[in-house]
This record gives structure tokens, C-alpha cells and sequence, in this order.
């Protein structure tokens, strides 16, 4: 809320949209069906995250479709959004994680995809994105 009265005073557009696309998506959660009203910190990780994968989808297909003043909406909105989503880590660190979990779990050959998947998504959460986790995955178990 003090973010958002701040991009309105500083008459911030950019922000005001992302801000207020976070506090309807927030308050959506919160009084969506089978809620308590309540929405912890873990679901909101995930629902920011959700929201920068919808923005960066429609930040491929604005760039497809040469439409470079959408693009740049998108573009604004995710810089917003990833400022209260943890720090991602970044391909190296991914990458020692995953052949740690992959040596946890035995997992030898393409097969094994599924488990090392499983374990990473849950070790990982918030920290990577779930594309590059898997390319990765992918990579390591074809050695």
C-alpha cells in the first residue's frame, strides 16, 4: 500500500498499473472460493511469479508481432512485479542445486526427469523459473 500511494504521488504510471494488478490479484486469492481470507506469504510468491509468466508471454508475442509500445507495458510491469519476488539465483547456482538433487535421488538418465522435477520445484521455489529448471534438468540427465 505504501509503494502504491508512492507511484501515485509520483504519478508513476508503470507502477501504479503493476501495483494495482498485484492488489486486485492479492485480494482476488484472498476472497476466491475455499479461501480463509488469508493468503500466506508462500502463495503470494507464487502469485506474483504467476503474474510476471503471464507478463513475459505476452511480452513474446508483442515482440512477435512487432508491437514494440505494447512491449515495453510488459516490460515495465515485470521490472515492478520482480521487485517483491525473492532474488532469482542465477544459472550457475541452478545448476549445482540440481546435480546435488539429482546425486539425492539417483536419478541417472532422462527417465529419472520426474523425480529430479519433483524435488527441484520444491527446493527451488521462488528462486528459479520452473523453464529454466527443467531445460537444465534435461541437460544434466543427458550426460
Amino acid at each position: 500500500m505504501t509503494d502504491l500511494k508512492a507511484a501515485m504521488l509520483a504519478k508513476d504510471e508503470a507502477a501504479l498499473r503493476s501495483l494495482r494488478a498485484i492488489k486486485a490479484a492479492i485480494l482476488l486469492a484472498k476472497t476466491a472460493e475455499g479461501g480463509n481470507g488469508e493468503v500466506s506469504a508462500e502463495d503470494e510468491i507464487k502469485l506474483l511469479q504467476k503474474m510476471v509468466k503471464q507478463r513475459k508471454d505476452s511480452l513474446e508475442i508483442f515482440q512477435q508481432q512487432n508491437r514494440p509500445e505494447l512491449a515495453k507495458k510488459e516490460e515495465e510491469e515485470i521490472a515492478v512485479i520482480e521487485k517483491f519476488l525473492p532474488k532469482q539465483m542465477s544459472t550457475e547456482e541452478v545448476k549445482a542445486a540440481l546435480a546435488d538433487i539429482i546425486t539425492t535421488v539417483g536419478a541417472s538418465s532422462p527417465a529419472d526427469m520426474g523425480k529430479v522435477m519433483g524435488a527441484a520445484t520444491k527446493l527451488l521455489a521462488g528462486k528459479a523459473d520452473g523453464k529454466t529448471i527443467s531445460a537444465l534438468v534435461k541437460e544434466l540427465l543427458a550426460k
